[in-house]
């Protein structure tokens, strides 16, 4: 989903590709990448008690709302995983390629270690669609962080169960990819076994995974 932002909350700066390298000590082969793929980096909106008059919050003491736009289709999950792990804020990347828009999301969190480092989780997206679009107003919420919270659950698919936190629901959908992926890997390896006996084993592990993804699912 892509939201309608306030005018006020407009903020249309630059973000030098340098500054993402400082900050992120980026290594020859992630500079590379943003070179290869990104065009140019768009702070377009601070959502912040100055400008939409909500309280701050620890876990939202600001949400940002970042354009990058693209050379290729395909923008390495690297980049903006670089980029939020420079910026100490929530970000809502709008991914621009030629005539369409993505958004796309990780949920970020002060770490518990340390306050000043943010944990940057598993990234949810939302389809391609035209630059020119019919967008949703911004939830109504009581501070920064509620309002985070629901912009973000708005972008996982996965519905939430009942008073379940963001941040379960998020770990939930975590581990539904992990397992997914070891299912699909193991299903590649059963297609290529040639021991019947194997065969029917690996099935059984397969079920099972399958099993306990319908039940992370609900």
């Amino acid at each position: 989903m892509l939201f309608q932002y306030p005018k006020q909350a407009a903020f249309g700066r630059v973000v030098p590709k340098s500054k993402i390298y400082e900050h992120g000590r980026a290594s020859s082969a992630l500079k590379k990448l943003f070179v290869d793929q990104v065009a140019k980096i768009v702070w377009k909106y601070k959502l912040s008690t100055d400008t939409i008059n909500l309280p701050s919050r620890p876990a939202a003491p600001e949400i940002q709302v970042f354009e990058v736009v693209q050379k290729v289709a395909t923008v390495k999950e690297d980049v903006l995983r670089s980029i939020d792990s420079a910026i100490s804020f929530p970000i809502f990347f709008e991914l621009v390629y030629e005539d369409r828009v993505q958004g796309k999301v990780a949920y970020k969190r002060p770490s518990e270690a340390d306050s000043k480092k943010w944990v940057v989780d598993i990234y949810f997206e939302t389809d391609w669609q035209p630059t020119v679009v019919e967008r949703a107003a911004l939830p109504v919420a009581l501070d920064l962080e509620g309002l985070y919270d629901q912009m973000l659950r708005k972008q996982i698919s996965l519905p939430a169960r009942p008073s379940e936190s963001v941040r379960d629901q998020v770990a939930r959908c975590r581990e539904i990819r992990l397992q997914e992926r070891e299912a699909g890997k193991l299903e590649t390896r059963m297609n290529r076994e040639k021991q019947y006996n194997r065969k029917v084993e690996m099935n059984g592990q397969l079920r099972e995974l399958n099993n306990a993804i319908k039940a992370l699912k609900k």
